[in-house]
């Protein structure tokens, strides 16, 4: 049996089975008059933030410049909590639930999307809706699809956008001079590379993003599949999507008998020379590690000619956070213009904006299109006519659940 480089984090998504009521039927705990009231309650408070800390930079740019501006603006005190996966935080909201424990729990704030979002929903977990109460909430398009909407389900405004993302793929332009930039292409690379080629095991999220690529492209195409999951289509049409993924496996690194457990891993891969392919969500990721030392100068990304998925990620309150005016206040900051803008520069993150730049004042819409790129990002022209959606969450589970089955057991 093939198994995952160390080991494999098993996302525990299937909590709704525990837990009854009807979606959303969370109940207020507070009544502000207006903005300045939430701000004033959440003076002295400290928030505790559940996030992924799987990144360097993500973190020190919370810590750092988030965390010393709401000490100093706010006289909030931000601890962040990292975790390996945003399900250990769902997982330990569940737990506080079914112990009765509504109220003084250990979560205030989560860095969140996709499926776990869906699953905190539909069991009652999320505090809100909030997220149309806050004033740095003007610049965001909420007519947008990819905003109201969260992987196929409505937000309805029970969290709140932090960042955007689309999926680029990586290469070291030292040693690939002509990557790519077809499925078909990259399919045929890997067999005459042996070794060069690996993808983080899913459920990490960018393997299963490679993996819905992949999915997309022997499947037929996404369009058929941007429904409520069908079992027996799922079955049927996703076959071919193994057969694939099956066929270039003894290809990959270490030839196919093990995987990256996750994204940082892979990093390393790369950044060592083992493989001379990476991927990421975040177009910018790649600068960002180029300027850090880890990535060679030559790295430089692209994005497939059949598209590449894109999407928004959010922050959320749990349903019994002692501290949801500090929270709310968190999010409202993480929105603001400043933030976006410091969020946004590759020398602190690289993260793509959850605001409508077209929507700040002249001044920051100015400072927006005067960031540097860096080497290796693609600007918004070259990837906005790629952008592919995200399929419902059910549609992800099951691809994950079944990758391990078909592919990783195999």
């Amino acid at each position: 049996m093939k198994k995952v480089f160390s080991s494999l984090v098993i996302l525990l998504l299937a909590i709704t089975a525990c837990i009854g009521g009807e979606e959303g039927a969370v109940t207020d705990p507070a009544s502000y008059n207006n903005w300045e009231d939430v701000v004033e309650e959440a003076r002295g408070q400290t928030v505790n933030w559940y996030m992924w800390g799987g990144q360097d930079n993500i973190n020190a740019w919370v810590t750092g410049y988030v965390a010393d501006n709401l000490k100093e603006q706010y006289d909030i005190t931000l601890n962040m909590v990292p975790v390996v996966d945003t399900a250990d935080a769902v997982n330990k909201v569940l737990g506080e639930k079914q112990a009765g424990r509504d109220s003084d729990g250990s979560v205030d704030l989560i860095w969140i999307n996709g499926e776990n979002f869906r699953t905190m929903r539909q069991g009652d977990l999320l505090y809100g809706p909030w997220a149309d109460d806050l004033p740095s909430g003007q610049f965001v398009n909420w007519d947008d699809a990819s905003v109201n909407t969260d992987l196929g389900f409505p937000v309805d405004f029970y969290e709140s956008p932090y960042g955007k993302a689309q999926f680029v793929m990586i290469y070291d332009s030292a040693k690939i001079t002509d990557p790519p930039t077809t499925m078909d292409g990259l399919i045929e690379w890997i067999q005459a590379n042996p070794g060069r080629f690996t993808y983080p095991a899913p459920p990490d999220f960018t393997g299963t993003a490679f993996m819905l690529h992949m999915c997309y492209h022997a499947t037929g195409g996404h369009e058929q599949f941007l429904t409520p999951f069908d079992q027996a289509v799922f079955d049927d049409a996703w076959a071919a999507c193994w057969a694939q993924l099956n066929e270039i496996e003894p290809f990959l690194w270490r030839d196919g008998s093990t995987y990256p457990e996750s994204h940082a891993q892979h990093d390393d891969l790369f950044a060592n020379g083992e493989v001379w392919f990476n991927m990421a969500y975040n177009p910018a990721e790649a600068s960002s590690k180029v300027e850090s030392g880890q990535f060679p100068e030559t790295t430089r990304t692209f994005v497939f000619e059949e598209g590449t998925l894109a999407n928004t990620h959010y922050v959320a309150i749990p349903y019994n956070s002692p501290n949801k005016a500090a929270a709310m206040v968190v999010a409202n900051f993480l929105l603001s213009p400043e933030a976006q803008l410091s969020k946004a520069d590759t020398a602190n993150w690289g993260d793509r904006p959850a605001v409508d730049v077209n929507r700040l004042p002249a001044d920051q819409q100015t400072a927006f299109n005067n960031l540097p790129r860096g080497v290796a990002t693609l600007s918004d022209a070259e990837l906005a006519p790629f952008r592919l959606p995200e399929l419902q969450a059910d549609w992800r589970v099951a691809a994950e659940r079944a990758w391990e089955t078909f592919v990783l057991r195999e």
